[in-house]
């Protein structure tokens, strides 16, 4: 099996070492992933400048290919150019703070996992709930435990998952939750702040919390201090609303 092995953090973050790491006993796994972080980009990419890529060494190691870009650039410019066949496997993380309930639609981790899923290329994000000395070794542990319950259950290709792991999961053994993806509305609050220059400026809290739900979701079910996996697709369409909108005659023009 060859892996192509992704995140948002950056080349350099410590999560996309651990998950190499894990991912080695699956199969080959190339690196390639933004020479910075780019975290929240969503599904950017770039095409209106030059994208550029330089070889990463560990020592004498070639560790991958850090991209001047967007996360879901890294996949394609890995898929088209550095992956030495067409990838098996995307693997987007360990990303550094979790990517449940809305934040999936703007989290480059969750968004370079999609871009692997456009290529019909089964993909998955793993996020590890934020702490200033977060235990990667044990969350990749337990993100490729997920990944091997996925494979061995042989889902379509082009199928996409997302994964999160809270801190509490990395003692003991952990308990899987698949849950849908909570679509609560939260983070629309604001800090009002004054700059030395008496200039106003404006930073995200992300508060509110969500607001507690009695139907379990990846944000109840983190919250409870579970891991859990989510399917999820990329396909915006509204269904319910394509045979109401076209009855009737629609006169334009």
């Amino acid at each position: 099996m060859h892996i192509l092995l992704t995140n948002d953090d950056g080349i350099f973050a410590p999560g996309i070492a651990a998950m190499e790491r894990g991912l080695r006993g699956l199969g080959e796994v190339s690196v390639v992933a933004p020479s910075t972080e780019q975290s929240g980009v969503g599904h950017a990419i770039t095409f209106l400048t030059p994208l550029t890529a330089k070889e990463v060494f560990d020592g004498d190691r070639r560790r991958g290919w850090a991209v001047d870009g967007s996360p879901a650039d890294a996949v394609k410019l890995g898929i088209s150019e550095f992956c030495p066949r067409r990838p098996d496997l995307v693997v987007s993380g360990i990303n550094s703070g979790l990517n449940a309930g809305i934040n999936v639609l703007y989290s480059g981790t969750v968004a370079a996992a999609v871009e692997g899923a456009f290529f019909g290329i089964t993909s998955i994000a793993v996020s590890l709930e934020w702490d200033d000395h977060a235990n990667f070794a044990r969350a990749a542990q337990i993100a490729v435990d997920v990944i091997r319950g996925l494979l061995e259950r042989r889902p379509p290709a082009g199928s996409l998952f997302n994964v999160n792991i809270p801190t509490r999961a990395l003692a003991g053994t952990p308990e899987l939750r698949v849950v849908p993806m909570s679509i609560a509305r939260y983070g629309e609050a604001f800090e009002r702040r004054v700059d030395p220059r008496g200039r106003a400026y404006y930073w995200a809290t992300n508060e509110p919390p969500p607001p507690p739900s009695p139907l379990e979701s990846d944000v109840t079910a983190l919250a409870a201090g579970k891991v859990t996996l989510t399917p999820l697709d990329y396909d915006l369409t509204h269904r319910g609303g394509i045979d109401e909108l076209a009855a009737g005659e629609w006169r334009i023009g």
